[in-house]
């Protein structure tokens, strides 16, 4: 069988043969891959050599490159597209790869050439990268358990293979259970109050299933306006219920399955000499440590929780208002009046809004935002091929002309695509054989479908969703550095969030917005009114919204600071922990941690802090584009360095070459109005 996964592409720029993989060439291309690269890696530790920078660290970075490639195509396809023989074909992959990782890291012979170069003065000789490279190699290997005994690398590879089973399980059981359940309604009186853009995104969902009436479903362009325009409250009751218990009990349950990753992850960080699997996942990070995180968690918290509480009470009096007569509101209350109050207070709402934000004009303007800050322009592509029609392939050009990626973008939510937003890569990016190899990025979103009679017209919010996985996807464009390992978004896991970040607040400035925000019937340009409102409206809730996201870092780190085994069930973990946080009522039965997919099925366990971490840092980088001009070159020659260089220089000091000081909590507080 000729296996695309396994042959070399001759597509333009390498691009992947989407147009001929089937899932029957998963299997064998995973297998052969596995025996290609411990070949490898047997080469390198039967060398007869002495052990080099060059036949060992480098050697070691190159091996298992076609496992990398197929390893990148299937699990992004698996979130992005997936279907039922994928999900299985995880399920048999997940140990070999397992397996093959443990193969790499618990290797004694491969540490032992890496020791040995890892201890050698000469290695002082090296250019800073290549130092660079070797002692993250050296810290890699010694942090997954290359330094244990021959009995305690065995109990760590069969934990690590049960981890990575688990995960994918989770992942499942999300998927199916956000699938599992629709709202049909048939009688338009419960449509009252739904904007006509989700009156035909509804009856459209509900055409396409051969239904009558309108489905709404747990997707977020459907849930999300379903609960904020709603006059049924019970309706509204109903379906926050059904979001918020997602995997929790029934058919696709959860709960087991995050209790034994909780579990395995103590053994783990026991079995290498950690207390909890959160001091070990941050000890190589930019905090150091979970007290440090603890700490700026606290920090952030504590000024705002008051004025959270104050932003909640004042929203409960609105309420009344408006005929509310329950005592407090309940949280499937909090978006249809908070949009409300919105509305009213500013003049402002999202049916004014999402007709100047036309999806193709938004895309044109991070294009052109790109362009105007870093020379970068993006040409849609018609002869590569795509893994879905929805999705579009672009090349990114330089300013002089040469060939700098190709980026696939994949907007619409589908069924057989994860929720949310997020950006990943077909090939990152190196310098083999002093050719540079460009990477092949891509996002992917959840964005509202275009209907028969309306194109795809999206909320200003979700137009910082763009802007933000764009960043990201600006970080791995722009990259040049000699190891796949150590570029782009390869960075520390607190830093990689500051490139998207510091996106977000472009849509925010009149200066920019007037470029293409157009009203998508009439052409006109958005009115200076309207931008003021959205400027003004920027910190509505601001405090509420700020302690929801420190509400997802503290429950993170309490499920990754555990040091004992998990005995208590998950939901009155989840509530214990969460008590002081509060703001709205807690619902009993309702719960985060099974459907916490960054954290149990995504990189982000002991890691979710890192969102807020990043603001701070990109709350006070853009504090110079504001003090410089927010298209100022000088400023952004600066941040493109900063996302050219991507993990050859630590963290914390690329980021103080860019801004020329350390960042303060304080500098995000203050964006927030908060203090």
């Amino acid at each position: 069988m000729n296996n695309p996964l396994l042959t070399k592409s001759t597509l333009p720029f390498g691009a992947p043969q989407f147009d001929k993989i089937e899932n029957q060439h998963y299997i064998p291309a995973f297998k052969k891959a596995i025996e290609d690269g411990k070949a490898e890696v047997d080469a390198i530790v039967n060398s007869p050599e002495p052990p080099s920078f060059k036949n060992t660290i480098e050697a070691l970075e190159y091996a298992g490159e076609s496992l990398n490639t197929i390893s990148h195509i299937f699990y992004n396809l698996l979130e992005a597209n997936t279907n039922e023989e994928m999900q299985n074909i995880a399920e048999e992959i997940s140990p070999l790869t397992t397996e093959f990782s443990m193969y790499v890291s618990l290797n004694e012979g491969l540490f032992q050439r890496i020791k040995k170069i890892y201890e050698n003065t000469k290695y002082q000789e090296l250019t800073n990268v290549e130092k660079r490279l070797l002692e993250k190699t050296y810290d890699s290997f010694a942090r997954n358990g290359a330094n244990l005994s021959p009995k305690d690398k065995e109990t760590y590879s069969k934990y690590m293979e049960e981890l990575s089973l688990l995960s994918l399980q989770f992942g499942k059981n999300v998927l199916a259970a956000t699938n599992a359940y629709t709202l049909n309604l048939t009688d338009e009186e419960d449509l009252i109050g739904l904007p006509d853009y989700v009156r035909e995104q509804a009856a459209d969902t509900a055409r396409n299933k051969n239904l009558n009436g309108w489905l709404f479903d747990l997707t977020a362009p459907s849930y999300g306006p379903f609960m904020k325009f709603s006059e049924r409250r019970y309706l509204r009751e109903k379906m926050y219920r059904q979001y918020n218990t997602r995997a929790f009990g029934g058919e696709f349950d959860n709960t087991q399955i995050i209790k034994r990753i909780a579990e395995l992850r103590i053994k783990v960080a026991n079995i290498l000499g950690y207390k909890n699997f959160a001091d070990y996942k941050t000890e190589k990070r930019m905090a150091k440590s979970t007290s440090v995180i603890n700490e700026f968690l606290d920090k952030l918290l504590a000024p705002a929780l008051p004025k959270a509480q104050q932003e909640v009470a004042e929203l409960n009096e609105y309420a009344k208002t408006l005929g509310f007569t329950d005592e407090k509101l309940m949280p499937w209350d909090f978006s249809f009046y908070a949009e409300k109050l919105r509305a009213e207070k500013y003049n402002i709402n999202e049916e004014q809004l999402k007709p100047y934000f036309q999806l193709e004009s938004c895309i044109d303007a991070i294009f052109n935002l790109a362009n105007r800050l870093y020379g970068i322009t993006f040409t849609e592509l018609h002869d590569i091929p795509v893994y879905h029609p929805d999705v579009k392939v672009y090349e990114v050009k330089d300013n002089d002309g040469s060939h700098l990626a190709l980026f696939y973008a994949d907007f619409f939510p589908r069924e057989s695509k994860r929720g949310g937003a997020w950006m990943t890569e077909f090939r990152g990016q190196r310098i083999i054989n002093n050719i540079d190899e460009r990477p092949h990025i891509s996002i992917v979103t959840n964005f509202t479908k275009p209907t028969a009679d309306t194109p795809s017209l999206i909320t200003h919010n979700e137009f910082t969703t763009l802007l933000h996985e764009f960043g990201h996807a600006l970080h791995g464009i722009l990259t040049k550095g000699r190891y796949e390992s150590m570029t782009g978004t390869n960075v520390d896991h607190d830093f990689v969030e500051l490139p998207s970040q510091i996106m977000e607040n472009w849509c925010y400035e009149p200066e920019y917005l007037n470029t293409f925000a157009k009203h998508y019937q009439t052409g006109e340009t958005i009115p200076r009114e309207l931008i003021d409102k959205i400027v003004a409206s920027k910190n509505y809730l601001s405090a509420y919204y700020h302690v929801r996201q420190l509400q997802f870092g503290i429950l993170d780190m309490a499920w990754h600071s555990l040091t004992d085994i998990f005995e208590e069930d998950a939901l009155s973990f989840e509530k214990k922990v969460l008590a002081t946080t509060n703001v709205l009522p807690s619902i009993p039965e309702c719960i985060i941690s099974t459907s916490f997919s960054h954290i149990f099925a995504g990189g982000y366990c002991a890691g979710y802090y890192s969102y807020k971490w990043a603001e701070v840092l990109a709350a006070d980088g853009f504090s110079l584009f504001e003090e410089k001009g927010i298209f100022n070159q000088e400023v952004a020659t600066k941040f493109r360095e900063l996302l050219i260089q991507g993990d050859s220089i630590d963290a914390t000091l690329l980021y103080h070459n860019f801004r020329g000081h350390d960042p303060e909590p304080e500098a995000l507080l203050k964006q927030l109005g908060i203090i």
